[in-house]
């Protein structure tokens, strides 16, 4: 399925088409891009999509008092955001989002994929408190198979989690069409849809590993 049918087939997919965010993916892709800047830019990128996946948050009018006079200014409303980071390559990512919101809570998932079967492994959850009544923004910087991303999500749902959204900034066709059989009702905000997964499920043309790129790690 090419990245057209895929937006065709869901309606609650953005791919995030501004030019810094693209221009950005590219760099990403470089292989000559160091581990420094490969880091800078994933926590930009963040920041840029996270821009895009908050922008229907709810507010609610206050009133304050500015230099000259009172008045009624939006804020946030409700429990504040709960930012779900699929360790360890979606740590940068996340802390790119936290910059919109840096009262945020952030809930830790660790898992890494069995080379074998390619499917999640997870050894570590660490949540914070009262998820069921914030706004869950899970991020991995790859949706390779979707297996991880998943499985992540149905551990927060579990949870009792209810506004779920997912932010990467690569996906495979193939992990889109996995993620959404097991959550339809979770919205994707995606930097590029690739070709492609090849037999080691690597997403193609996509940037290697993010994780090692990320870390400087082999």
């Amino acid at each position: 399925m090419q990245a057209a049918d895929i937006l065709k087939s869901y309606s609650d997919i953005t791919v995030i088409d501004h030019p810094f965010v693209q221009h950005k993916l590219t760099s990403l892709r470089d292989k000559n891009t160091s581990t420094r800047e490969f880091r800078m830019l994933v926590e930009e990128l963040g920041t840029l999509i996270g821009y895009e996946a908050t922008r229907d948050l709810e507010t609610v009018d206050i009133e304050i008092e500015t230099p000259l006079e009172k008045a009624m200014c939006p804020v946030l409303k409700g429990k504040k955001l709960c930012i779900v980071t699929i360790m360890r390559a979606g740590n940068g990512l996340a802390e790119g989002v936290l910059k919109l919101s840096p009262s945020a809570r952030v809930g830790h998932i660790g898992m890494y994929r069995d080379p074998e079967t390619k499917q999640p492994v997870d050894y570590y959850l660490k949540m914070p408190h009262s998820i069921e009544e914030r706004t869950i923004i899970v991020v991995d910087p790859m949706l390779a198979t979707g297996n991880s991303a998943a499985a992540a999500i149905e551990k927060m749902k579990k949870m009792g989690a209810k506004d779920i959204r997912f932010i990467c900034l690569f996906a495979a066709p193939e992990g889109i069409v996995a993620f959404k059989e097991e959550h339809y009702d979770v919205p994707m905000y995606i930097g590029a849809i690739d070709r492609e997964l090849d037999e080691h499920a690597y997403i193609r043309p996509g940037v290697g590993d993010a994780g090692d790129r990320i870390y400087g790690t082999r």
